[in-house]
């Protein structure tokens, strides 16, 4: 299916023709019409899988059937978890208005970084507005931006935005928009916990769901490699070599994890930078830049790093820690075999790790294969098995007589509710402004 057979303007085809987009991809075809009709949508479809410019194509068109108007209104508004993905999706919309007539502003505000040039930037106002919650509510204070002429609300990534650690400030700003509007969630996972507060937002929505769990199979290699948790860097030394100059996107539990594997990696003469959320956005942004030039070979990183990254032909992913929640597994994943690319993502399993695997399997609705390497075998000794400055994995961090079912969210949960689960429920009940009928 060909662009022009989704209703987009020609110098709008021609412009998304220039960037390489040819062919729409799937979620493009079953989400272009829908939105350019005005119909809220929740798009969920797996990463790479070109949702970005599913939303951005019919935004850009709405700015182009609109008329100039000074000071220029905020009429779409994109928001995003983080910093790296704003500054991504800013540059999709720049790119796409770059070449049509008219003169765009897209203005790109997160944390991090001063207020007053982001500030400056609004001056005259902007036609669209990507934006992390936290920094955006921070303008509005300052009476920068104003929220009320908003037509179209995009949330990308949109479980993590409804989930709880968002649910406030997304909220304060819901206030502050027109009740009747368009608003499209996008997502590569959309679990149990967060659909009650997903339905509030949206009004009669056309659903796309072309995210089957099991899609990533043709094109990501999924290998899992029993190993004791004390041996985990020494493996991950040697897996960097035997990869010769490929590079590896390698997760990890905390902060600090990042920190001292990066360093370890570094002592051994390889190409290594820590990438988590207390580094300052230069130093955020110089890792990014380093790793995507080839400069750094490993990026050792937090779940941060599991959205919203697009790393051209990026190799290898490497789950030195699981993730708790099965969903981010597959965010983690998904940061390989990107636009029809090939990849590979290994999982370390250490024996405290394996019951928790399994319900990532599980949850996949495949096995794969438990590998050993020489030389790097688990011992069966018992006691255990993280010795000083050694970093376990989620599965370690249990309260004593956890369970192992999965919670909503895909975690790893005993039988009673945590205090989050309840916080969850109750946004759900009431945390979120109702929608106006059309």
């Amino acid at each position: 299916m060909p662009f022009v057979s989704l209703g987009l303007a020609p110098s709008l085809q021609r412009a998304a023709v220039d960037l390489g987009m040819v062919q729409p991809t799937a979620v493009q075809a079953a989400s272009i019409p829908a939105a350019l009709a005005g119909r809220d949508l929740r798009i969920q479809a797996r990463t790479g899988s070109g949702k970005t410019a599913a939303y951005a194509l019919p935004l850009v068109q709405q700015w182009l059937q609109g008329k100039p108007r000074a000071p220029k209104p905020v009429e779409a508004l994109v928001l995003v978890p983080t910093r790296e993905l704003a500054l991504q999706v800013g540059e999709t919309l720049r790119a796409l208005t770059h070449p049509l007539p008219g003169l765009a502003k897209v203005a790109v505000v997160f944390g991090g970084l001063s207020i007053n040039p982001q500030m400056m930037g609004l001056r005259g106002g902007a036609d669209i507005v990507v934006a992390t919650p936290g920094r955006l509510l921070d303008l509005v204070r300052h009476n920068a931006v104003h929220l009320d002429a908003v037509r179209t609300l995009v949330l990308d990534e949109a479980d993590r935005l409804l989930d709880l650690g968002f649910a406030e400030e997304l909220a304060e700003v819901l206030s502050l928009l027109p009740a009747q509007r368009q608003t499209l969630l996008c997502s590569a996972t959309f679990p149990a916990s967060v659909k009650a507060l997903a339905d509030q937002l949206l009004h009669e929505p056309e659903v796309v769901e072309l995210a089957s769990l099991t899609a990533a199979r043709p094109d990501i290699v999924q290998r899992a490699i029993e190993v004791d948790a004390p041996q985990r860097t020494s493996l991950l030394k040697h897996l960097v070599k035997t990869h010769g100059d490929d590079r590896m996107l390698v997760f990890v539990a905390t902060q600090y994890a990042t920190e001292l594997v990066a360093d370890k990696l570094l002592r051994s003469g390889l190409r290594a930078a820590p990438f988590h959320g207390e580094l300052s956005q230069g130093a955020r942004n110089r890792a990014l830049a380093d790793f995507k030039a080839g400069e750094v070979q490993v990026l050792v990183a937090t779940d941060m790093a599991a959205r919203g990254l697009h790393i051209d032909a990026l190799p290898v992913v490497v789950n030195y820690d699981l993730p708790r929640s099965t969903d981010d597994y597959i965010h983690r994943i998904g940061r390989t075999g990107r636009a029809g690319g090939t990849g590979e993502a290994i999982s370390f399993i250490t024996r405290s790790a394996e019951a928790h695997f399994r319900l990532i399997e599980k949850r996949q609705g495949l096995r794969v294969a438990r590998e050993r390497v020489d030389g790097f075998e688990p011992t069966a000794a018992p006691g255990p098995e993280a010795g000083p400055g050694d970093v376990e994995g989620p599965a370690d961090l249990r309260p004593a007589g956890a369970g192992t079912g999965l919670d909503p969210n895909g975690g790893v949960k005993g039988a009673r509710k945590s205090k989050k689960d309840k916080l969850r429920e109750a946004a759900a009940n009431s945390q979120l402004p109702p929608r106006a009928t059309r």
